[in-house]
Formats: C-alpha cells, sequence, structure tokens
C-alpha cells in the first residue's frame, strides 16, 4: 500500500514539474481567479469606475443605464471565471470571445488602446490556455 502512494506521489510531483502543467496550471488558475474579481468588482467598483470603458453604442444596441450593463458584464465575467474553472477547455475560449467582445468596445469608443492592446494580449493567453487544456486532457486519457 505505501508502495502504491508514494508511486502516485512521484508521478504526481513529476507532473507538476513538467513546463506545459505548470503553465496550464498558471493561466487557469489567473484565467478563474481574474474574471469572477473584475465581475466583483463591476457592483462594488472598488477598483474602478468601469462605466468609462463602455462605448455608448454599447447601450444604444441594448438599452439600459451604463451601470446596469455593467451589472451584466459582471455576471458574465463572474460565469466565464467560473467556466474556466470547471471546464477549462470551453471556459478558456469564452474567456477569449469575452476579451475579443472588450478590444471592439474599446476601439469603437475611441480611446484606451492601451487597454485593448493589453486585452489582445489576453486574449492570445486565454487562447494558450485552450490549447494547454487540451492536451492535458489527452494526457489524462480524456478529451
Amino acid at each position: 500500500m505505501k508502495t502504491q502512494t508514494t508511486a502516485a506521489h512521484t508521478r504526481i510531483s513529476a507532473l507538476s514539474m513538467e513546463p506545459s502543467r505548470q503553465a496550464y496550471l498558471l493561466l487557469r488558475t489567473v484565467f478563474t481567479v481574474a474574471p469572477i474579481l473584475f465581475g466583483l468588482d463591476k457592483f462594488t467598483k472598488l477598483l474602478a469606475d468601469w462605466t468609462v470603458y463602455l462605448a455608448p453604442a454599447a447601450t444604444a444596441v441594448i438599452p439600459v443605464t451604463p451601470q446596469a450593463f455593467m451589472y451584466g458584464v459582471g455576471v458574465i465575467e463572474i460565469i466565464a471565471g467560473i467556466a474556466v474553472a470547471v471546464r477549462p477547455r470551453f471556459g478558456s475560449l469564452l474567456v477569449a470571445a469575452w476579451l475579443l467582445g472588450i478590444i471592439v468596445n474599446l476601439l469603437v469608443l475611441g480611446n484606451y488602446f492601451d487597454v485593448a492592446l493589453r486585452d489582445f494580449g489576453l486574449m492570445v493567453a486565454a487562447l494558450a490556455l485552450n490549447r494547454l487544456a487540451g492536451s492535458q486532457a489527452a494526457g489524462n486519457g480524456r478529451r
């Protein structure tokens, strides 16, 4: 019994040392925690007044106040973070699509191009998580 436990522990330790496994765990953790925290902040506004980042065209399409729009954004971000935690292959694509939407919003707004560029980098990282999640699932015998 002790030999099996030691062997399993050694195998887990070896897996955790693989660079691709480390990258996967790092990206999965960040793309779980960050969207949930940013989503919650849409309600508390401790980090920012998020409405300044919203293009007026968004509230023209969905006729609500900018703050009500941000409440919806917050809910979607929380769901996206949970999706990454539970189903990283799907959740990472959801986060990447969401980031693309944010980028388009910022370009339409005609401001905050630095934030749009940062979000582009985050979108690429979310797509990398998707690729790593696929290889991690294949390594575990899952698709």
